[in-house]
C-alpha cells in the first residue's frame, strides 16, 4: 500500500513539473478532456493545468502531451510566472514586460549615469511590478508616471530576479559555468554557443534581445560609466543562479557568472 501511494505522489510530482497539473475538485457534472469519459466522484474528481486548464483523469494525466498551450484566461500576473509559459499566452517571441521597459530605458536612458547599477525607489519599482500584473501591456510606464530611469531599470531586473526558472536556467546552468572557465577566448566562445543551445527558445530570445540592448547601452559607456564589465556584475546573478548550491560554491560562481554576461554582452552579434 505504501509503494502504491508513493507511486501516485511521484506521479503527481511529474506530472506537475511538466505540466503544472494539480489535483482539482470540480463543481458539477464534469468530463475528462482526453478520454471524454465522466469524472466520478464529489471532491478530486480529476486534475488541472494551470496553464491551459485541461481538466482530464488522475491517470489519464500520465498520457498527456506536454506540449501545452497556455490559456491567457489561467495566466493571471507577469511577474513570478514561467518565462515559456507567459510568451506562449500572449503569442509573442518574448515577454512584453521586457521589450516595454527596454524600449523605454532606449528612449530616455542611455545616457544616464550609473544605468542598471543604480536602484530605483523600491515602493515604485514594486509599483511597476503591480502594474504589469494588473495590466500588461496597457501599464503606462512613461516619464510621465516614473521619472526615474531608475525605476524601469529595476521593475525588469526585478523580473528576471523573481523567474521561478531563470533565463539562463538550472539545466543550462553548468554548462555555462564550465564555458566561463576556459581561458581561451575562442574555445570560451565556442563552448558558450553550444550552451546557448540548451536554453528553450523563449529563453534564448529573451537573453538574445536583453543582450543587444545591453551592448548598446555599452556604446554610451562615455556617459553612463556601464562597461561590459559592470553590466557583467549586475546581471550575473539576476539572470543565472543554481539551485542547492552551499554557500562558498555560490560565492566562488559569481565571478564566473559576471565573465558569462560579459561575454555574451561583447559578442552578441557572433554568438546568437
Amino acid at each position: 500500500q505504501r509503494t502504491c501511494n508513493l507511486h501516485i505522489l511521484l506521479t503527481y510530482v511529474i506530472c506537475y513539473l511538466l505540466f503544472k497539473i494539480t489535483v482539482h475538485t470540480f463543481r458539477g457534472p464534469h468530463w475528462c478532456e482526453y478520454c471524454a469519459n465522466f469524472m466520478w466522484g464529489l471532491i478530486a474528481q480529476g486534475v488541472k493545468c494551470a496553464d491551459c486548464g485541461l481538466n482530464v483523469h488522475k491517470q489519464c494525466s500520465k498520457v498527456v502531451p506536454n506540449d501545452c498551450q497556455p490559456d491567457l484566461r489561467h495566466v493571471k500576473k507577469v511577474y513570478s510566472c514561467d518565462l515559456t509559459t507567459l510568451v506562449k499566452a500572449h503569442n509573442t517571441k518574448r515577454p512584453m514586460v521586457v521589450d516595454m521597459c527596454i524600449q523605454e530605458i532606449e528612449a530616455r536612458g542611455l545616457q544616464s549615469e550609473g544605468l542598471y547599477r543604480i536602484s530605483g525607489f523600491s515602493e515604485l519599482v514594486e509599483d511597476v511590478k503591480l502594474a504589469f500584473d494588473r495590466d500588461g501591456e496597457k501599464v503606462d510606464i512613461s516619464s510621465n508616471v516614473y521619472e526615474d530611469i531608475n525605476i524601469i531599470t529595476g521593475a525588469l531586473k526585478l523580473y528576471f530576479r523573481e523567474l521561478p526558472i531563470p533565463l539562463i536556467t538550472y539545466d543550462a546552468y553548468p554548462h555555462f559555468m564550465e564555458s566561463a572557465k576556459v581561458t581561451d577566448p575562442e574555445k570560451r566562445l565556442e563552448s558558450l554557443h553550444e550552451a546557448l543551445k540548451l536554453l528553450p527558445p523563449a529563453h534564448c530570445e529573451t537573453l538574445r534581445y536583453l543582450m543587444a540592448h545591453l551592448k548598446r547601452v555599452t556604446d554610451y559607456e562615455k556617459d553612463n560609466l556601464m562597461t561590459s564589465e559592470n553590466l557583467g556584475i549586475v546581471f550575473g546573478p539576476t539572470l543565472m543562479r543554481a539551485p542547492d548550491l552551499d554557500a562558498m560554491t555560490a560565492l566562488n560562481d559569481i565571478r564566473y557568472q559576471r565573465l558569462v554576461v560579459e561575454t555574451l554582452i561583447t559578442n552578441e552579434d557572433v554568438l546568437f
